[in-house]
This record gives C-alpha cells, sequence and structure tokens, in this order.
C-alpha cells in the first residue's frame, strides 16, 4: 500500500515539473503553450523552457546574440518572436531542429547580416518579418532559401539595391510556379530603404506597375533615392532599361601554334551595362602579359592578351570573364605547341633568330546586343595595332620568311584559277561565292585526292599577306566558309594540301557602306520627285482654300437669315397677345412694337421680368424694370 502511494506521488510530482516556466518568463496554457520573456535584465535566450511551447516570445530584452541550437528541444515551435531585442549576431545553426517553425520575427533589432541558409532548417516558414534591422544587403544565394516564404519584410533597413540574379531566380520574379500553387500571393516589404533606382532592380520596379501580378507591395508608395535624375519618384513611375547578362565570345576555343611565336588571344564580351573583362590562367597563376581593352560602343568591349615568344610553361587554359551588375560568363582558350607548320617549313629554331608565327584571334564583327550593334572600325584596329606594335591589318611585323617569297609573289602578282596537275592528283574550280561584310564561302573541285586528306585554307588581305590566317579541313568537303573578314577589303584565299600545289584565288567583300555613286543618283532622283510633286501640291492647296472660302461665306449668309428671322420673332413676341379693357378681351395685339415696348428692352431687366400694373382702365401701363 505505501509503494502505490509514493508511486502516485511521484507521479504528481513529475506532472507539476513538466510545465516548469522559467522565472524571467510568463507560461499561458489555453489549449496550446505561450511563453512570454520580456524581463529587460535578461541577457541570454532561456534554456528551459517547457517542450511543449508552441509560441516562444522574447522581447524588449537585453540579448544580444542568438546561439547555436538555442531551440534545439522546442520540436513543436510554431511561432518564434525575437523582437525589439539588442539582436546583432544570429548564428546558422540557431533555428536546427525547428521543423514546424511557421513563423519567425526578428524586427526591431540591429541584425547587419542574416545567415539566410539558415532558412533550410524551417521548411514550413511562411513568414520572415526583418524589418527595422541594419540590413545592407540581401545576397543572389537568398532565393533558394526563400521559395516557401510567402510573407517577407525587409523594410526599414540600409538597403539600396537588390542582385538582379536573386529577381531572376526567385519564383515570384521569374515566372516558376513553387509547389504552393501560382495563385499565392507573396507580400513584400519594402519601404524606407535607400533604394538606387537602376536595372538591378527594374524587374522589381515593373513588378510594382502591375496591377494583378504575384507580388503585393505593402506600401505601394515606394520611392527612389538615387540617382539624382529619380530622387523622390516613386517605383510606379520610374522607367528603367533591363540589365543584361554578360555573353563572352571567341572565334576560337583551341589555338596551337609554334614555339617562340608570338600570340595574341582575343575575347569579346556584350552585356547592359558595358561588362568588364579580366584574364586568368586555369590554375591560378598571375599573369604579367600586356593586356589592351577598348569599348566600340556602350554595352560592348574586347581584350587583347599578347604572348610574346611563348615556350612550355605559356601553353595550357585561359580563361576570359565578362563582369557587370547583372551577372558575369567567361570563355576559355587553349593553347598548345605544334612542331612545324604544315603550310610553310620552319627553320631550327634559335633564339637569336626565331622562326615567327603567329596565331591572331581576330574580332568577331557578329555581335549583336540589345543596346549596341556597333563594331570598331579599322581606324581603331589599327590604333590598337600600333599599341601592340601590329601591323596593319592586327598581325605582328616581319619580313616573310625565306622560302615564302616566291608563294606570296605568286599571290601578289595574280592568282590562278586553273588547277596545277601533278601526275593525275589535282584541285580545280576554285572560286568563291557569297560574299557578305564580313564572310564568303569558298568552293572547289578534287581529283584523285583522297577525301579524307589534310587540307590548310590560308586566306589573307591582298596587301598584308603576313597577317595570314589558316583553317584546315578535309579535301574531300568542297567547301568552306570564312568568317570575321573585314568589309570592302580585297582578300586571297589559297587552298594547300598536304601533297600537291596550292591553288589560290582573289576576291572582295562587300561595302556595307552605301558608295558615293549610289549617293548621287539617289539625290537626283529626290529632287526630280520634289520638283514634279510640288506644282501639284500647290494645286491642291489652292482648291483647298477654294472651297474653304466657298463654305465660309454660304454659313455666313445662313447665319444672317437665321439672325433676322429669329429677331423678328423675338420682338414680335414682346407684345402681350391679350388685353383687357373694360372686361372684354381684346384682338390679339400683333402689330408692330410701341415706343413703349421698345422702351422696356433698354431696362437692366428682361421684358419678361419686367411687371405691369394698371391704375385704371384709361391709364397707361407702367413699367417697372
Amino acid at each position: 500500500m505505501r509503494c502505490v502511494l509514493a508511486f502516485q506521488v511521484l507521479l504528481c510530482c513529475l506532472s507539476l515539473a513538466q510545465p516548469f516556466c522559467p522565472s524571467q518568463c510568463t507560461c499561458v496554457f489555453h489549449g496550446t503553450r505561450t511563453v512570454l520573456c520580456n524581463d529587460p535584465d535578461t541577457a541570454e535566450i532561456p534554456v528551459n523552457v517547457p517542450l511543449d511551447t508552441v509560441k516562444l516570445r522574447v522581447e524588449k530584452t537585453a540579448v544580444r546574440r542568438v546561439k547555436t541550437e538555442a531551440f534545439y528541444y522546442l520540436t513543436e515551435l510554431r511561432y518564434l518572436w525575437l523582437t525589439y531585442n539588442s539582436i546583432s549576431s544570429v548564428d546558422p545553426a540557431s533555428f536546427y531542429n525547428l521543423k514546424v517553425l511557421h513563423e519567425l520575427r526578428l524586427d526591431g533589432n540591429q541584425i547587419s547580416t542574416f545567415p539566410w541558409e539558415a532558412l533550410r532548417e524551417m521548411p514550413n516558414l511562411r513568414t520572415l518579418d526583418l524589418h527595422n534591422n541594419r540590413l545592407t544587403s540581401v545576397p543572389a544565394e537568398a532565393a533558394a532559401y526563400l521559395v516557401n516564404i510567402t510573407y517577407l519584410d525587409i523594410s526599414s533597413n540600409k538597403l539600396n539595391t537588390l542582385p538582379s540574379d536573386l529577381l531572376d531566380i526567385w519564383s515570384p520574379f521569374s515566372g516558376m510556379i513553387s509547389t504552393r500553387g501560382s495563385s499565392q500571393k507573396i507580400i513584400l516589404g519594402l519601404q524606407d530603404n535607400m533604394w538606387y533606382c537602376d536595372c538591378r532592380i527594374s524587374k522589381l520596379i515593373e513588378m510594382s506597375k502591375m496591377a494583378e501580378g504575384p507580388v503585393v507591395l505593402m506600401d505601394p508608395l515606394v520611392t527612389c533615392s538615387g540617382p539624382e535624375n529619380l530622387a523622390g519618384v516613386l517605383f510606379k513611375r520610374a522607367e528603367l532599361d533591363q540589365c543584361v547578362k554578360p555573353t563572352v565570345m571567341t572565334s576560337a576555343t583551341k589555338i596551337t601554334s609554334s614555339l617562340g611565336s608570338n600570340v595574341l588571344l582575343r575575347c569579346d564580351a556584350a552585356g547592359y551595362p558595358t561588362p568588364t573583362l579580366l584574364w586568368s590562367r586555369e590554375d591560378g597563376s598571375a599573369l604579367s602579359n600586356p593586356v589592351v581593352q577598348e569599348s566600340p560602343g556602350e554595352g560592348v568591349r574586347w581584350s587583347i592578351l599578347s604572348l610574346q615568344g611563348i615556350v612550355l610553361k605559356d601553353t595550357g587554359v585561359y580563361r576570359c570573364k565578362a563582369k557587370n551588375v547583372a551577372g558575369s560568363a567567361e570563355a576559355a582558350i587553349t593553347l598548345s605547341l605544334a612542331g612545324m607548320d604544315l603550310t610553310t617549313p620552319s627553320p631550327p629554331f634559335n633564339r637569336t633568330s626565331p622562326a615567327v608565327t603567329e596565331a591572331v584571334i581576330s574580332f568577331s564583327t557578329n555581335i549583336t546586343t540589345t543596346t549596341s550593334t556597333s563594331k570598331p572600325s579599322l581606324t581603331t584596329l589599327q590604333s590598337i595595332a600600333s599599341k601592340l606594335n601590329l601591323g596593319p591589318g592586327g598581325g605582328i611585323q616581319r619580313s616573310p620568311p625565306e622560302g615564302n617569297t616566291s608563294k606570296m609573289e605568286q599571290s601578289k602578282n595574280g592568282t590562278k584559277d586553273k588547277a596545277r596537275k601533278k601526275g593525275s592528283w589535282y584541285i580545280r574550280d576554285v572560286e568563291v561565292v557569297e560574299e557578305t561584310g564580313d564572310s564568303a564561302v569558298v568552293l572547289w573541285m578534287s581529283e584523285g585526292f583522297p577525301s579524307e586528306l589534310p587540307l590548310s585554307v590560308v586566306y589573307f588581305p591582298y596587301d598584308a599577306e603576313e597577317i595570314k590566317e589558316t583553317v584546315d579541313t578535309e579535301v574531300g568537303n568542297g567547301k568552306l566558309l570564312l568568317e570575321n573578314l573585314f568589309p570592302n577589303q580585297m582578300y586571297t584565299v589559297c587552298l594547300v594540301p598536304k601533297s600537291g600545289k596550292e591553288q589560290c584565288v582573289n576576291f572582295s567583300t562587300l561595302d556595307t557602306i552605301m558608295d558615293v555613286g549610289q549617293l548621287r543618283w539617289l539625290l537626283i532622283f529626290s529632287g526630280i520627285a520634289c520638283v514634279l510633286a510640288l506644282p501639284l501640291i500647290v494645286l491642291l492647296l489652292y482648291k483647298i482654300s477654294l472651297l474653304y472660302c466657298k463654305r465660309s461665306s454660304s454659313r455666313n449668309t445662313e447665319m444672317d437669315d437665321d439672325l433676322s428671322k429669329e429677331t423678328y420673332v423675338k420682338f414680335e413676341t414682346l407684345a402681350m397677345q391679350q388685353r383687357t379693357l373694360n372686361g372684354q378681351a381684346s384682338d390679339l395685339w400683333t402689330r408692330r412694337l410701341t415706343q413703349e415696348s421698345e422702351r422696356m428692352l433698354l431696362c437692366s431687366r428682361s421684358s419678361i421680368d419686367s411687371q405691369i400694373t394698371y391704375k385704371s382702365d384709361n391709364s397707361r401701363s407702367e413699367y417697372l424694370c
């Protein structure tokens, strides 16, 4: 009996110990447990909070930090309010094990950096309140953790922009449908920040102008603080250009060059705002080579990396990275060494007189951007070439190698359209078709050559063979596209098989600008058209003016007739229609107005408002005006 009684007493003690409440807090139980801790002397978040707490409020205390796993045992916690404290540091693992938390409020603190990755520990979180803190930025990576958030308040902070990447990948702005359904609205608080309105937040501003959209602003009167021309302008009235992420383009991804040669690596980028370009090695080693950059127009930039006298350590992967406020992009160029050049025999290499060849990554003339389609002119290229000690066409100035002079002279003095035979193996019918301002197509026929035999196609400006470029193909292809050519330029193209004689032909690219003759004829035809059309226009204007005057005259005549009729009627109706004398009705008084009636019209009041009285039957009328 005593054992049973002791066991019951122990159970009562355990039941009383379970809902134990911290001394500096107040615990309330109404179906669910709520704990309020608002003692101003509290410096740490209480650790002995009842395990069945559903709502925990720590308000107006001296708490400065939220430590790791501060709420680990509160597995049933759904509402966590840490408002108006002195919190300045939140550990990324502070909210570990809060799987059912629905609402997190940290407003009124001193948080300058929020651990957005901590939201992964709260998969059911829907409300996040960070207003009235000291946040200066929201990283683009935060979008991955905001997928399920339906209420986000970042107002009254120190924000001036949002990354364009954040708006690109966050579902409300990217148009992606999340698991919560497309009909769910996102409540977003942005007010009371120093917003700098540029293209980075153009999507946000466009979203604020929509009457029906997935995002609803708490305060629709959000204004810009900068730049100066938009200061004080509402988001709904601001007009901004959209940012465009950079795109990087190179004309080749692999370059093979001889030992000791000079190589120019060229990289082109487009985007808005105009991106910056940076070169780097794959292994992260520093680059001390000279780099030239230029922007021929807004939204376009190109860069040249110069490698002089390359050696084995210069081979590898070179990366060109373009970056602007909208994002970044990069492209890679692989540089390798070759033992010999297929087109020209190379003498033995020595340090005093090296056999110099060059590999030039030419500027791509096909850059197309949303903001600019300009490309550098020949004058611009010559100015850049002078900085790198280049020739007029962009190549490295040098004298042609011995043994190759006869070939160049043959190309200058005239190309041979007929094939040269070597036994029964020869290339014939070489021709260039489909010339444009920056490309051309080379066609040829082969007799006796194996279809897979290597073929080198060498092309260069007619008067600048030292800047030749080589494209490797096979004899059996019979067709090759030459790109990145200069407009209005004479070119020579030579087909050099591995065994056999080369075949060369001249061609010219089309001029992209209208020549003087065409402009002169256009002016002549325009002048003739003006001379023929001017008399007709004058005659037509004269006819229109006559009709207008005639119509105005007839209209004035009709108005005068109507006015006279209307005046007559008015004067006739001013007289009294019936006058009573000696109790008998007189005839209608339709005669002309008397002098007395005319005097009535001179009174300040109208004849309708005038009053008439009769003193006697024989007395004259009195008009009171």
